[in-house]
């Protein structure tokens, strides 16, 4: 086992390193950005989940970066029959710079981790989203000028995005409020232990949520995995759509996120998805830069 430095979730970066990532991905957004710290390297991208954002954003990411990708299902590599984690961890470890993984059990992201000598970077797991909601929190900066002081409205779900902002909230110090269904809410451990850190609210009720909220965010209803509990799900989450009068409740400069793919007029109204004050199009391409600021710090020394 190794004491490679990983990125599995927001808490393994400081908040100061959290702020650098910020402002790294800041500059490698804007035109001109021409540096490229990924030179002769190579990230390995393990999908056991399908993906349109996580592949292309970091696909293009590493390229634009001078670097390369590998895209590695778990159907078409030994992982997919049988061959165990921390085998496939040390054998990719001598053929690549780094590692994304986007699967199911985030015990198995840990175990990769754990016996890999190279970076690992969790693109997903069902517990956990970091680098989508470090797109988001970059999103939110262009947009507000800094998440300080403001709330955060998570409606739905809380799932692996629910627990993400968690995560961020009690490392950045900004107030969150989470309105889930009874049954459907998040990991109460993650929960605890970052409510010991900043004001972080659970209610059942979204216009308690929402009331006043600089940012009101969502996802689905059903994630990846959860299609056999649509109809449940979809019973259990009624009142739990992000609309036009939700939104008059939140503050008058909010914002809307949603890390797609969206189901219109299920969590999301139409109206408020293609509103002026939906992010969900600059929240996608801030995948890219996120990423890019990540892939550069673990991948190519940058500090």
């Amino acid at each position: 086992m190794t004491s490679t430095r990983h990125f599995l979730t927001i808490p393994d970066f400081t908040r100061p390193e959290l702020l650098a990532l910020f402002d790294l991905a800041a500059r490698m957004k804007r035109p001109g950005y021409t540096d490229t710290p990924l030179a002769g390297r190579t990230l390995g991208l393990i999908f056991a989940k399908s993906s349109t954002r996580t592949r292309v954003s970091f696909e293009v990411g590493a390229y634009q970066l001078g670097g390369h990708a590998l895209f590695l299902s778990s159907r078409d590599i030994q992982l997919g029959r049988g061959e165990p984690i921390r085998d496939t961890a040390r054998v990719l470890s001598r053929y690549l710079d780094g590692i994304m993984i986007r699967t199911f059990d985030h015990a198995d992201v840990e175990e990769l981790a754990s016996y890999a000598s190279i970076p690992v970077i969790n693109g997903l797991t069902d517990l956990l989203h970091p680098c989508q909601v470090l797109a988001d929190l970059l999103t939110v900066r262009e947009s507000l000028g800094t998440w300080d002081g403001k709330v955060v409205a998570w409606v739905g779900d809380g799932n692996n995005m629910a627990n993400s902002w968690i995560n961020a909230a009690g490392s950045l110090g900004f107030e969150l409020r989470l309105a889930c269904p009874d049954g459907y809410g998040p990991d109460a451990r993650i929960l605890a232990r970052n409510q010991a850190k900043t004001r972080i609210t659970l209610t059942t009720d979204p216009c308690e949520a929402a009331r006043g909220a600089q940012v009101v965010t969502t996802d689905v209803w059903a994630s990846m995995g959860q299609e056999q509990e649509q109809e449940v799900r979809a019973r259990a989450f009624q009142g739990y759509i992000v609309d036009a009068a939700l939104m008059r409740l939140a503050d008058p400069s909010a914002i809307f996120l949603h890390c797609l793919p969206a189901h219109r007029g299920e969590e999301v109204s139409e109206e408020v998805f293609e509103g002026p004050r939906s992010r969900v199009w600059d929240e996608a391409e801030n995948r890219l830069h996120v990423q890019k600021a990540l892939m550069a710090t673990l991948m190519g020394g940058w500090q």
